[in-house]
């Protein structure tokens, strides 16, 4: 069996300094150790998948054995925490990591845009090409159980799209279930996201009234610019709303 810790030498540093210490590089098992204190969900597959999904790029030994530098371990934990904290699709996260994001960053972002104030939402609310996905391989990789995932059906959550006789979800709805699940965990059901879903709707229905004729213009430029403002509404509410909540639930912890 191989160690759990193997040496993997650093290369030279550009100022001619020499070799800096030996880092430890991990097994997959190893990692997986590292990590479970702070996401209780890790896996052997689950790091597997990522990197099926070429969110990770491991080096092999010759005889096959994935050895992750502490490099690769940040990186795994960014994406975990992309996922946990932001529940962002795998899609948005392979684009984050490709802008170069490798630590810890609030989202949205505030900027500067023309001088005035930008925001950009983590999650586009442009319709996004992307794959679907079936009640069983939302299960295996959300660890959502069954029974929840008829429960949100039930209370409108999640809808899901029917092609021949199986009920399919895109990513956005994937992550629904995945947040859900993480919820379920503190005893939270389908019945519960109510107030979550109305507040949506309401949201949905305020923004709409504000960009409406402009979302309508057969203009393509005008229709555009308001799906920008669209976005950077959604991102100010969604902040917002962030706020409000920390602001409450600092009294509660007082």
């Amino acid at each position: 069996m191989a160690s759990s810790q193997i040496e993997i030498p650093e290369v030279d540093s550009p100022n001619g300094a020499g070799a800096s210490a030996p880092q430890k590089a991990l097994t997959i098992g190893a990692v997986c150790k590292a990590l479970v204190a702070e996401f209780p969900d890790i896996s052997i597959s689950k790091i597997r998948y990522l990197e099926d999904q070429k969110l990770l790029t491991p080096r092999r030994t010759p005889g096959g054995y994935r050895l992750y530098s502490q490099s690769d371990v940040q990186r795994l934990r960014t994406i975990l925490r992309m996922q946990r904290d932001e529940f962002l699709p795998l899609r948005v996260i392979r684009q984050e990591l490709a802008a170069g994001r490798a630590g810890e960053m609030q989202v949205p972002r505030p900027g500067r845009e023309g001088g005035k104030r930008a925001w950009h939402s983590s999650v586009s609310v442009r319709e996004q090409e992307g794959g679907l996905y079936s009640l069983q391989d939302v299960l295996e990789e959300t660890g959502a159980e069954d029974k929840l995932v008829r429960e949100l059906e039930e209370y409108g959550v999640v809808k899901g799209e029917m092609r021949g006789g199986v009920r399919y979800f895109d990513e956005t709805e994937r992550e629904i279930i995945s947040a859900v699940s993480e919820l379920a965990r503190y005893g939270v059901g389908g019945r519960n996201l109510r107030v979550f879903r109305s507040s949506a709707d309401r949201e949905a229905s305020l923004l709409q009234q504000i960009l409406a004729p402009a979302l309508r213009s057969r203009n393509p430029q005008r229709r555009k610019d308001a799906v920008d403002a669209l976005e950077n509404l959604a991102a100010v509410t969604t902040h917002l709303k962030h706020l409000l909540l920390v602001r409450d639930l600092r009294k509660i912890v007082r």
